[in-house]
């Protein structure tokens, strides 16, 4: 029976046999029994390698950073985490210098763009904070729901998501404005450059029906708007219940029991 520790791009922990290619944490989410008993806890949401410097540590203790995976680094992203400062250092940098591009403002560290991730992710604690935007002009490596469902905007398409991987399917693109599940300042770094880590199976794309991605697009202007609104506490913004500590089941055997693992970065 797996875990209950695999992330959608909600930011719900689902119990899959499906193996993920990155861990992160965002706290300790375990009881003293060991059930999964909480959403989150603190602000550092973390995307790790799952191999570095030969660490290892054993998986769901209580009282220790709980182990979560992710299809890829999109995935993660769209779930409200960020690059581990450590472990992917050389990533971290390039997502702080797209933060710095965007309207966010000068270059961060860790703190600064924890909180800000936690205030575009969360409306409450187990309450996701969307926003709608134009399909056309989001950046590739966005999740997006349509239809109740996630897709990846990826080389002018949408890829559905599932947890094992990216599938082509038919889709007719909406006639407005989509809800967009990346948090709205990963988004605008994104819009400045960062390239996120992509599963393999995102290399079998699908030209859409009725969607030009190649229209001119003023993404990063939108996208700053939106993070001054983000600022201000203004409109635009939805709200989705993503999961509640009565809804979580207790978890069972999975992933593995050990893992090469690390520590959420800093910087």
């Amino acid at each position: 029976m797996p875990r209950q520790n695999r992330v959608t791009p909600y930011g719900e922990l689902i119990a899959v046999p499906d193996r993920g290619t990155f861990w992160g944490n965002r706290g300790a989410l375990l009881d003293r029994e060991g059930r999964l008993a909480r959403y989150s806890r603190g602000q550092a949401w973390a995307i790790c390698v799952l191999s570095f410097k030969g660490r290892r540590r054993q998986q769901w203790l209580p009282g220790r950073l709980t182990e979560l995976y992710f299809l890829d680094e999109a995935t993660g992203l769209a779930a409200g985490h960020r690059p581990c400062g450590e472990c992917r250092y050389r990533d971290y940098q390039a997502f702080k210098r797209a933060w710095a591009g965007s309207a966010v403002g000068g270059l961060p560290g860790a703190p600064e763009i924890d909180a800000w991730l936690h205030a575009a992710r969360l409306a409450a604690p187990g309450v996701r904070r969307t926003y709608q935007a134009p399909l056309a002009g989001l950046p590739a490596g966005t999740m997006v729901d349509i239809g109740g469902a996630p897709w990846l905007v990826h080389d002018g398409r949408l890829l559905a998501w599932t947890p094992g991987g990216y599938q082509a399917r038919p889709v007719e693109a909406p006639d407005g404005p989509v809800t967009v599940i990346t948090p709205q300042p990963t988004v605008a770094a994104l819009a400045a450059g960062y390239r996120p880590v992509l599963h393999p199976t995102a290399g079998r794309p699908l030209r859409l029906r009725g969607y030009d991605m190649d229209a001119p697009s003023t993404s990063l202007e939108q996208h700053e708007r939106g993070i001054h609104a983000l600022r201000s506490g203004a409109g635009g913004t939805g709200v989705t219940k993503v999961g509640s500590r009565a809804r979580m089941p207790r978890p069972g055997r999975g992933e593995g029991g050990e893992v090469t693992v690390t520590p959420a970065g800093s910087g």
